[in-house]
């Protein structure tokens, strides 16, 4: 694929996942011989509380799990876009289970955090039955959904609620997230976050404490949806004077929307955000990357 295909596909992509459309013609360039799916395994009872499960093929034993929530301004989004996400993370070696939440206008915050919560309480317990260790697990997410993951990971509220605690993280990652955004200047989010009352506890960069977990946090610079210094940049600041180990990272070819889409195989020339995700994993892995098998692709 030549170099202005390249750069036109990743356009018209762009304005693809803007526009929050089902993503079919990169999950169509994604190879399906990295991976074997469970699809639509329910963790709650809600229609919209349900998980799919990406393992490696050829399957692998005690590999890590990542728990992955995608963005979408908590009102749009579904798991099945993000097959190129599950088969990326598999082509490593990793397990990934993707979530679908409860969005506006169903649910207004908190309640998606709680379905997050039980997505990840799901995980935790079963996970084992699909070749990962439990003890071996992350969360992650892109935009909204690197919101929920820092949520999570940060305040200990939501994963207390069903008996775990962020502990059970190895670590997080957040892509393009939003971490301190008061007051909403997005009118499509205002209201999910009772604009103007928008509780100040609603905010990830005010739970960061000594507790949390190794963070992995990765921007575009030049974002203009989510801006990169306050967001990234303030809580990587705010982890590392809590004593947090954190990795930061901005690329200058990615987009808010690209960042996400450079883990899918015809576009990782973008930036090498599949690699510093898989590197982060194996450096906090306490089980080592080399005694399973970690395909490169």
């Amino acid at each position: 694929m030549s170099s202005k295909l390249l750069q036109a596909f990743t356009l018209a992509f762009a304005a693809c996942l803007a526009a929050c459309s089902p993503i079919k013609v990169l999950n169509a360039l994604t190879p399906s011989s990295t991976f074997s799916k469970t699809s639509a395994i329910a963790y709650g009872d809600d229609p919209r509380q349900k998980l799919d499960i990406y393992r490696p093929a050829p399957a692998v034993t005690n590999a890590p799990v990542v728990v992955f929530f995608y963005g979408g301004s908590w009102n749009s989004g579904s798991k099945d876009d993000y097959s190129f996400v599950g088969e990326a993370l598999a082509s490593r070696g990793i397990v990934v289970v993707i979530a679908d939440y409860r969005l506006y206008p169903q649910v207004r915050y908190p309640a998606f955090l709680q379905d997050n919560a039980k997505a990840v309480a799901w995980t935790h317990q079963h996970i084992a039955d699909y070749g990962a260790d439990p003890t071996q697990m992350y969360v992650m997410g892109h935009s909204s959904g690197a919101y929920n993951a820092s949520m999570l990971a940060l305040d200990p509220r939501w994963l207390n609620a069903v008996g775990l605690s962020p502990s059970i993280f190895k670590g997080w990652i957040g892509l393009a997230g939003p971490y301190d955004f008061l007051p909403i200047e997005n009118r499509d989010v205002r209201p999910v976050f009772f604009f103007p009352d928008s509780p100040p506890d609603s905010q990830p960069i005010n739970h960061v404490s000594a507790a949390a977990p190794p963070s992995l946090l990765i921007a575009s610079r030049d974002d203009d949806l989510v801006n990169p210094t306050r967001n990234t940049g303030g809580l990587a600041n705010k982890l590392r004077a809590a004593g947090v180990s954190v990795e930061e990272f901005y690329f200058t070819r990615t987009s808010h929307a690209t960042l996400v889409a450079s883990i899918a195989k015809p576009l990782r020339w973008l930036a090498p955000v599949l690699d510093r995700v898989t590197a982060f994993i194996q450096a906090t892995d306490s089980a080592g990357s080399s005694a399973r098998q970690s395909p490169t692709k």
